[in-house]
């Protein structure tokens, strides 16, 4: 009774607001736009107040930081006791060239690694493939073997650094590479820390960099889960990523969403599989998107971490509350950024960068300003960590716990993207799963109509990027110089492939990669063959040819 007559009474204050305030202030000057959206084309309130949370239930819906159900974050102190991780994204080139600019940022304050690999790597081939002409090194460390892996961690003590793969359809081949490398610097794997993005459900959503249909490729994440539960405790075998489902054109809700979804499904799958949640959906981490529309990224963050708790608790009967804590990593938009006029671009990241920190990430990417140009330069890549630098020791935000708590604007954005995201769960959970879904087209085709009309919005100059359709300038600024990865990384990395096949034990290779495809064939779990066969230097295509031919390749449908 008593909320009831404070609702009344605040509605009854908002209308004489409205009548004595606000009329006469919009006759004097009217707002400078008939609407306002966010980037995701949500429409934005003028203001927002008690009136728009009234359904907010602090013990149910907030609560406390390191409490269910997490909306505050994870962590009862925040960044007070320690301060998320800095991890810049790095490779191109040689592994010897991605190895140096690795020790650069440990160096200059990183404290932690993170590889991005080149296209052939991704698709699981070798540089000497004909489908890898023009493309090795170019967008990503370029990786054939065991032998480059080797000499892409020479020195950097895996046993104490922690590191993030960005691999997905040939990920479980790279955690092979990566275990057997820390196995020869004497490492434990019981002690070896890190992730592997291993995501394929957001390849064939978004990324289209796939091998194998998704139902194979599915056993090949469950194979990772299973081995690392028993064999690699501490490490997390996968990074679910709405990164590049945001960056394919999909609005922060459609992001938040299918990235949760995927995460459901791939739980769904563990457990058929005769998993214990308990088990391994600790070590399963999340990847998000930090983009230009800074209240509503916080709100995706803090809805993100209360619905995986309660998914956890409500439709799989999590207790651990390790289980029901989602834990990510964010990475600033690279879909943001502009060849025009690019120093702009060292603003855009610092705030996406600063809307991941209160949104209470645990790791963070910050973008160079050059990445719409080409791969990032040392002083552009140095620039981006110290952006984190200063918003971690100059600005104050990580002096106090979710210091975005408990506004009205934002409280209600976390509401809306909760109650939109658990809409796309009962749409897709209608489907049969996220496989059923993605096999359908409709991730993809909801994507692709939110892509478009934000570009017909930006053509409508309803959306602003600044020095694009904005603020343009007829003579721009001389260009910033640019790294150039030249064709003799090709030429190197040949050499090094050559040698390795020619050093290694032909009879072992051939018995080892049997073997991978025998496992494949009988629904065994395929990460021992596949380590065995990484011991006896068999190559990354050699490898995901084996398993080419058992499980066939995918062929998207027409969306």
């Amino acid at each position: 009774m008593q909320e009831l007559k404070e609702a009344s009474s605040e509605q009854l204050q908002r209308d004489r607001w409205e009548e004595e305030t606000l009329r006469p202030a919009l006759n004097r000057q009217p707002e400078r736009k008939t609407t306002f959206e966010s980037v995701s084309l949500d429409q934005i309130n003028r203001l927002y107040d008690r009136t728009d949370i009234a359904d907010v239930d602090f013990d149910n819906d907030l609560s406390f930081p390191g409490e269910f159900p997490y909306t505050r974050g994870i962590h009862a102190t925040g960044y007070r006791g320690k301060l998320w991780t800095m991890r810049q994204f790095a490779g191109f080139g040689t592994p010897e060239e991605t190895n140096a600019r690795f020790k650069y940022l440990l160096k200059e304050g990183q404290t932690g690694l993170s590889v991005a690999y080149d296209l052939p790597a991704l698709m699981g081939y070798d540089a000497d493939s004909p489908l890898a002409e023009g493309e090795v090194g170019k967008c990503g460390v370029a990786v054939s073997s065991l032998a480059d892996l080797e000499m892409l961690f020479d020195g950097i003590p895996l046993e104490d650094v922690t590191v993030s793969q960005t691999i997905n359809a040939p990920a479980s081949v790279f955690l092979a590479m990566y275990l057997v490398v820390a196995e020869k610097q004497g490492a434990d794997w019981k002690k070896i820390s890190g992730t592997l993005q291993n995501d394929i459900l957001k390849e064939y959503i978004a990324q289209k960099e796939w091998i194998y249909p998704i139902r194979s490729a599915m056993k090949l994440v469950i194979d990772t889960f299973e081995f690392c539960t028993q064999h690699v405790p501490r490490y997390n075998p996968i990074s679910i990523s709405g990164y590049h489902i945001r960056e394919a054109g999909a609005t922060a809700l459609q992001e938040l969403a299918f990235t949760l979804r995927d995460g459901i499904e791939y739980v769904d799958w563990g457990v058929r599989a005769g998993l214990d949640i308990e088990q391994f959906v600790p070590r399963i981490s999340f990847f998000f998107n930090a983009h230009n529309d800074f209240f509503e990224e916080v709100a995706k963050y803090r809805a993100a971490r209360r619905i995986w708790a309660r998914v956890m608790r409500d439709r799989f009967g999590a207790v651990n509350e390790r289980t029901m804590q989602l834990r990510f990593h964010t990475q600033t938009a690279g879909v943001s950024l502009t060849v025009q006029q690019p120093l702009n671009n060292i603003v855009r990241v610092a705030i996406q960068a600063l809307a991941g920190v209160m949104g209470g990430t645990q790791s963070l990417h910050t973008d160079a300003y050059d990445e719409a140009l080409a791969l990032p330069t040392d002083k552009a890549a140095l620039i981006a960590l110290r952006t984190q630098q200063i918003i971690a020791e100059e600005t104050g935000v990580a002096n106090t716990v979710d210091p975005l708590g408990g506004s009205y604007f934002v409280e209600a954005m976390t509401n809306k993207m909760e109650k939109g995201a658990l809409d796309y769960f009962e749409r897709i959970d209608a489907m049969g799963g996220m496989v059923e879904a993605v096999e359908k087209g409709f991730p993809q085709r909801e994507i692709q109509e939110s892509a478009y009309q934000y570009q017909k919005a930006l053509e409508r100059g309803e959306q602003t990027i600044v020095g694009v359709n904005k603020y343009a300038m007829k003579d721009e600024p001389q260009q910033v110089p640019i790294l150039v990865i030249d064709e003799s990384v090709r030429s190197q990395q040949l050499d090094r492939l050559e040698r390795t096949r020619a050093m290694r034990d032909k009879g072992a290779v051939e018995r080892t990669l049997d073997a991978v495809k025998k496992a494949a064939e009988r629904g065994e779990n395929t990460m021992f063959a596949t380590i065995d066969a990484v011991r006896e230097y068999a190559t990354l295509g050699e490898i995901c040819s084996a398993l080419r031919d058992v499980y066939g390749i995918y062929e998207e449908p027409s969306i």
